[in-house]
């Protein structure tokens, strides 16, 4: 509206110089009231708080997991498989025809149990005859010792010669010898006649039959008859590396893990269903030689199996219960970093939101955590979230996180290489 009036006759170019000093005032009037709103934008904000200078970073967002004492039983998880700690490979020791099989396939055996007959007609005979020579050689021992005794008592009173006397001796021997080689073959004899039954050495299960009544069978043959397994109690091998059996040799030492009987080292199994044996065995053998082909040592726990459920070659988990961890520290895992000279450390936020970079030393993983053995105490807020995005000294704004909980032990399945893990069962989930 004003610039009608400037450019209008010399009337209004005084009405308009009049009115110059009001806008100028009105000019004056904004620009204070703009120079005083910069000014105030630049004070202290309601809470007192001094605000950030223009261009200065905001403090940078991190989720933080709280440390705590956590109560654990950890178990070593061992891959292996059950083996019979006795196997008899039932092979006839005389030739002849299977009579009859006198067992049934699958079925339980007893140590002496007659397995299988074989046609004895011949052997009986061979005995008889025998028997029979041992008859003969007595009779003719009992005249050749009655013969000597005349012969020295003739000899006395010189009614026969020297030389018939010697005679008589050495024929009193050779019946003698004659007697006790009749004696070795009768029970040459007998043995052959009673090994026509062929029976089991051992108590066990016994395997499917490779031969059927009417088959011919020789003495010492390379094909077993069948195969009679021990089961009760059974045996659990187990292949270790050397460097996971050092370790677990010295927890063993340590006295980390629960006893059994002579203070052997109890273990639970946990079956191929996932399911756990109802009977705890020991550690047995701990390793006496590495496999220099696979570096592998073999340890062998002992498990007892009246019921039969455990059967030779067996795919089990061996679990090694240790004592209970009352005050345990544990710390997620995605929390924990190496360097290149494979040292591990976290990042911790203190009381006024600054970070620091902590080294820590770790004894295995549990579940989604690392159980830590020293560098942090309970209380200590690790940075899980946002690590990669600050570094030792900075200040951050720090946030609780909520972590997955940590896997069953039931659940935890041993790695392909068979490492020695653990699996946790915790009192309480750590507060975050």
């Amino acid at each position: 509206m004003l610039l009608p009036h400037l450019c209008s006759s010399a009337p209004a170019t005084r009405q308009t110089v009049t009115r110059r000093p009001a806008l100028t005032s009105l000019i004056l009037a904004l620009a204070a009231i703009s120079v005083m709103a910069f000014t105030l934008s630049g004070c202290n904000d309601a809470s007192g708080s001094a605000a950030p200078a223009p261009g200065a970073p905001a403090a940078t967002a991190v989720g933080v997991y709280t440390i705590s004492d956590e109560a654990l039983a950890l178990s070593a998880e061992l891959p292996g498989r059950t083996t019979a700690p006795l196997v008899a490979e039932i092979r006839p020791q005389v030739g002849g025809i299977i009579q009859a099989r006198q067992f049934t396939e699958g079925g339980r055996v007893k140590a002496g149990q007659a397995l299988y007959q074989i046609d004895a007609a011949s052997y009986q005979a061979s005995f008889d005859s025998a028997k029979a020579a041992v008859a003969k050689a007595q009779a003719t021992l009992e005249s050749a010792r009655l013969t000597a005794q005349r012969q020295t008592e003739l000899l006395k009173i010189q009614a026969v010669s020297e030389q018939d006397q010697q005679d008589a001796q050495a024929s009193l021997k050779q019946a003698e010898a004659d007697l006790a080689s009749a004696k070795a073959a009768q029970d040459t004899a007998r043995i052959n006649l009673q090994r026509t039954v062929v029976t089991s050495p051992i108590t066990g299960l016994a395997d499917v039959s490779s031969v059927t009544t009417g088959a011919l069978v020789t003495a010492e043959q390379t094909t077993a008859l069948t195969t009679v397994r021990q089961i009760d109690p059974i045996q659990v091998d187990i292949s270790q590396s050397s460097s996971d059996w050092l370790k677990l040799r010295r927890e063993l030492a340590a006295g980390h893990f629960k006893r059994a009987d002579n203070d052997a080292a109890a273990v639970q199994l946990i079956l191929e269903d996932g399911s756990t044996y109802a009977r705890a065995g020991k550690l047995s053998v701990r390793g006496v030689s590495v496999n220099t082909s696979t570096g592998a040592v073999t340890l062998r726990a002992v498990v007892d199996n009246p019921d039969g459920l455990l059967l030779p070659g067996m795919y089990v988990r061996a679990q090694l219960q240790t004592v209970k961890l009352d005050q345990a520290l544990l710390v997620p895992q995605q929390a924990v970093t190496r360097d290149t000279s494979n040292a591990t450390s976290v990042l911790t936020v203190d009381a006024q939101n600054r970070v620091h970079k902590r080294v820590v030393v770790l004894d295995r993983v549990v579940g989604n955590r690392w159980l830590l053995s020293s560098g942090l105490q309970a209380g200590d807020r690790v940075i899980v979230e946002g690590g990669q995005k600050v570094k030792d000294g900075d200040t951050v704004q720090a946030h609780p996180t909520n972590l997955p909980a940590t896997a069953p032990a039931a659940s935890a399945s041993a790695p392909a290489s068979g490492a020695i893990t653990a699996a946790a069962t915790t009192a309480a989930s750590a507060p975050v």
